[in-house]
């Protein structure tokens, strides 16, 4: 049999669940900038994650030891999959509208096959290379569409800033594939997490020290914490466990 033939369709299912996990946060994540600024929303969802994943750091029994090689790859995965791609993903949502968004962060998929062509030697077939015309097609629509309104400069900037964030999230796909082997996802999401959370806890306390947290309404700290579990726990455990 072939190795597309051994990898089972809970597989699949897995990736596919983590990706619409990661649309419905993208969309939301619009309402949430409104209220937080985006350091200190990035630490809070950090923040948030690692309470609830605390009980998936310990190593177990049957894991190996992390090697330097592992440690590398866990700091890279977090700095460019969670860091850069949340604070490029909501500085582009408060730029430019949520379908916009939508469409450019579809993009994901075909920015993971260019990234796994260029990096790890993957062919690209035909209908890959089909599905990343129209991803680029899209990007461009939506990028005129945004120089056409009154405030077409500020939409095309947070397109620009939602294309980061594509390449971010399709280096933490392609990171991630060299990070699965001997680690189990649980404990790749939760180191991942804590990585996060040390690399933006300066400038989310910073921001903190200037924001009035008792304005904030019950119904956003809910949608906060959906966020959180859904960004940094749900849907990157998802993904680790699909990619094994």
């Amino acid at each position: 049999m072939t190795p597309q033939q051994h990898r089972p369709w809970w597989a699949y299912l897995c990736l596919a669940s983590s990706m619409v996990l990661v649309g419905s946060y993208v969309g939301l994540s619009k309402l949430l900038v409104l209220v937080f600024p985006v350091f200190l929303l990035t630490w809070l969802r950090f923040g948030m994650a690692a309470v609830a994943m605390i009980g998936w750091v310990r190593r177990a029994p049957t894991e190996a030891h992390l090697s330097v090689r592992d440690r590398r790859l866990l700091f890279l995965e977090s700095f460019f999959g969670n860091v850069l791609f949340s604070v490029f993903m909501l500085w582009g949502v408060s730029l430019t509208s949520a379908l916009a968004a939508g469409v450019i962060m579809a993009a994901i998929p075909a920015a993971v096959a260019l990234l796994s062509w260029a990096l790890l030697r993957e062919r690209i077939t035909g209908r890959v290379a089909a599905a990343t015309a129209c991803a680029v097609g899209g990007i461009a629509l939506v990028s005129l569409a945004g120089r056409s309104d009154h405030d077409g400069t500020g939409s095309l900037l947070g397109n620009l800033m939602l294309l980061g964030a594509v390449v971010c999230e399709a280096l933490y796909v392609v990171i991630g594939k060299k990070l699965i082997v001997g680690v189990s996802p649980k404990r790749i999401s939760a180191l991942v997490n804590l990585w996060g959370l040390a690399l933006v806890t300066p400038l989310g306390v910073w921001q903190a020290l200037h924001f009035d947290f008792t304005a904030i309404a019950g119904a956003t700290w809910a949608l906060l914490l959906f966020y959180a579990l859904a960004a940094s726990m749900v849907s990157v455990w998802l993904w680790m466990t699909g990619l094994q």
